[in-house]
């Protein structure tokens, strides 16, 4: 089973656009989308240094450009699932047919500019955590005041907030953890995103996707999604909630994926996938000269199942923000039912329960007690029976 993977901000380099000028029909399309988005794609693709292709409100669009640029090329019919990371999420729902290309770049421009707009409200930033213990890590940064935005798996969690939160974490960084600070303009994936979301939310409200015609795993649990409309509420909530990658690779590793492809700029998820999933045959696509690979890999592990894969997890999420209280006496692997309480979040207004859908068997708790929660925040993930 075939995966195809979209690329979040951070992975894009100077010039790396350039080669794909050369296929036809790629320049123009480029200069239709840069009129959509307000922004030089071209020029930002081929020409702008890093600091340039750094500015959020214009890395946004050029990275959900690339994607559906080599997307375009390999025509992915045979593809079974598509994910994306962060801003990736556009361009895996353009290739998974919930937006049209055009849609889902327009989107990109309007999130982007509103990011950019939002980090400038306070100064927040992000640090990359390598190692560590995990439990330990997001001790350390309630303590600080910080948000796991980015649970990324291999050991990587990215903290964002305030500078000065930042600053203690590099100055006293968790014990056998590495901290490298991340040259972005903010803090992505927290309620600092707030101005954003809102903005983002009256613009997608008037949009009218299709449902998925491909397994389309969501950021926000690794879940696979078959609404569109579904979708597009979580990438609007998505700004503002962490980026659940290390459950979309657990995902990916349940369904039985055979082969990934990443697109451009492809390099960082093909990593944490390979560091992650073992046996994964892997093709990273920089150039036109990687697509005949690219498309040897679809001819022998991009046939469709017969029959739909079936998830057999689901995961349950915050409804609101503030902190997390799990249910006494509720442990993994304890059965649960449907509409069963297994916690809440707590706010100054009070709790608000958190309840599962369906019923099945309580694997793994993603939260623990007094853990600050987002909303959107995976908290517990159910298996097994009754799904």
């Amino acid at each position: 089973m075939l995966a195809v993977l979209s690329p979040g901000q951070g992975a894009q380099k100077p010039g790396f656009l350039a080669p794909w000028l050369s296929v036809d029909g790629v320049e123009s399309q480029l200069r239709w989308w840069s009129a959509l988005t307000g922004v030089d794609l071209v020029h930002l693709g081929v020409e702008a240094d890093a600091e340039e292709i750094k500015d959020t409100a214009k890395t946004q669009p050029l990275l959900t450009a690339a994607a559906l640029v080599a997307a375009g090329q390999l025509r992915l019919p045979d593809v079974c699932v598509v994910a994306g990371h962060s801003v990736g999420e556009l361009g895996a729902a353009a290739v998974s047919g919930v937006l049209a290309p055009e849609n889902a770049i327009a989107l990109a421009g309007i999130r982007g500019r509103e990011m950019a707009a939002a980090c400038a409200l306070e100064r927040t930033g992000m640090a990359a955590i390598l190692g560590g213990d995990e439990a330990e890590v997001l001790a350390v940064l309630a303590e600080l005041g910080l948000f796991p935005a980015n649970r990324n798996g291999a050991g990587q969690i990215v903290a964002a907030g305030s500078l000065e939160g930042i600053a203690k974490l590099v100055a006293q960084p968790p014990a056998k953890a590495r901290i490298r600070e991340l040259q972005v303009a903010g803090a992505f994936h927290t309620p600092y995103m707030a101005s954003a979301e809102q903005a983002l939310g009256l613009v997608a409200a008037g949009m009218r996707p299709a449902d998925p015609h491909k397994i389309l795993l969501s950021n926000a649990d690794g879940s696979s999604v078959a609404s569109g409309t579904d979708l597009v509420a979580r990438l609007v909530r998505q700004v503002t909630a962490p980026v659940r990658w290390d459950l979309v690779m657990r995902t990916l590793e349940d369904l039985g994926v055979t082969a990934v492809i990443e697109l451009p700029p492809a390099g960082t998820l093909a990593g944490l996938v390979k560091r992650s999933i073992k046996g994964v045959e892997i093709v990273t696509v920089n150039t036109p000269d990687d697509l005949a690979a690219a498309r040897d890999l679809i001819s022998r592990h991009g046939n469709v199942p017969s029959h739909e894969p079936t998830l057999h997890f689901m995961v349950v999420v915050a409804a609101n923000s503030g902190t997390f209280a799990p249910i006494e006496g509720l442990s993994e692997g304890d059965e649960v039912k449907a509409g069963q309480v297994i916690g809440q979040v707590v706010t100054r207004q009070g709790g608000v329960d958190v309840a599962v859908n369906k019923a099945g068997v309580l694997t793994e708790w993603l939260a623990n007690h007094d853990d600050p929660i987002a909303q959107g925040q995976p908290l517990a993930r159910i298996e097994g029976v009754g799904l």
